[in-house]
């Protein structure tokens, strides 16, 4: 496996592997890799011949007050997990490799990056689509690979990148979860045993979604105000958001029809941990 930490060595590595007729994968990640990183490296080996893995913290998509110096940075294990999950290549730049001097031009999605997280998170969004859209240029993946339990960011690439006319794919891997069903995430880490005990509670709203949703209850308020009593059960759970929208265009609905994602985001200590399910009414 190569480590490669400049733009010029990363597209020599790329570029001598697709002059072999190889496909290229690309799973951009910020690093403090855990198995649900693993999970979208183990989708790129099995659908790619020549898999980089990107570990960069990108400064532009956290907000002021948001974690960027706490945020976790073990290159050393990543390099070691990607190394055992059969990665050809590491992309681990510095801010200044991506970043060179003051950024003047910026991708932005409108409409979509407006609803849930992009309420509490100005200028999020915008981080996320220019340092992708940054990646793609320099990787020149055939194909991308992105969690599930990122749903709108997921969905926002993915069009950014067909109103782009990018020449990749974007494949969207299922959530991982823990046993008690609490998504796995880099953040989970900064919860003490406690509040990881009521991290549970966010999953168990989203299975009473589904429930609900499976019995033929189409008011989404009713359904919400049901999702939010089983968060209210944990004293350490602040809601920041419980929201079911149209899967496609993330804007709210007031019944259930068709393809629904139900998501939540909420503050546990000095965590912020999102989640959400993809419901398909028309398939009940």
């Amino acid at each position: 496996m190569e480590v490669a930490k400049t733009i010029e060595s990363i597209r020599r590595l790329v570029g001598t592997a697709r002059s072999r007729g190889k496909k290229i994968g690309l799973v951009p990640t910020m690093g403090a890799l855990h198995i649900g990183h693993i999970s979208l490296i183990e989708a790129a080996v099995k659908e790619c011949d020549f898999v980089v893995v990107s570990i960069f913290v990108n400064p532009t998509q956290f907000v002021p007050g948001e974690d960027l110096e706490k945020y976790p940075r073990p290159l050393e294990a990543d390099l070691k997990i990607c190394r055992n999950a059969g990665v050809d290549a590491v992309f681990a730049p510095t801010p200044e490799q991506i970043y060179p001097g003051e950024n003047l031009t910026w991708v932005n999605v409108e409409k979509l990056t407006e609803p849930l997280c992009g309420q509490f998170r100005p200028g999020h969004f915008r981080g996320v689509t220019t340092v992708c859209a940054k990646l793609f240029n320099i990787v020149a993946p055939d194909i991308a690979f992105f969690g599930q339990k990122d749903a709108q960011q997921a969905i926002v690439i993915k069009r950014m990148a067909a109103d782009l006319n990018m020449p990749l794919e974007i494949v969207i891997c299922p959530t991982v979860r823990e046993p008690d069903g609490l998504a796995v995430s880099s953040r989970n880490q900064y919860l003490t045993a406690e509040q990881r005990k009521d991290a549970a509670y966010v999953y168990k709203s989203l299975q009473k979604c589904r429930q609900m949703i499976d019995a033929g209850i189409a008011d989404t308020r009713k359904i919400a105000v049901e999702m939010r009593k089983i968060l209210q059960q944990a004293s350490s759970i602040k809601i920041e958001y419980v929201s079911i929208v149209d899967a496609e265009t993330l804007q709210n609905i007031d019944r259930i029809a068709g393809k629904v994602l139900a998501a939540v985001a909420v503050g546990i200590g000095p965590a912020r941990l999102i989640d959400n399910i993809l419901v398909d009414a028309g398939k009940q």
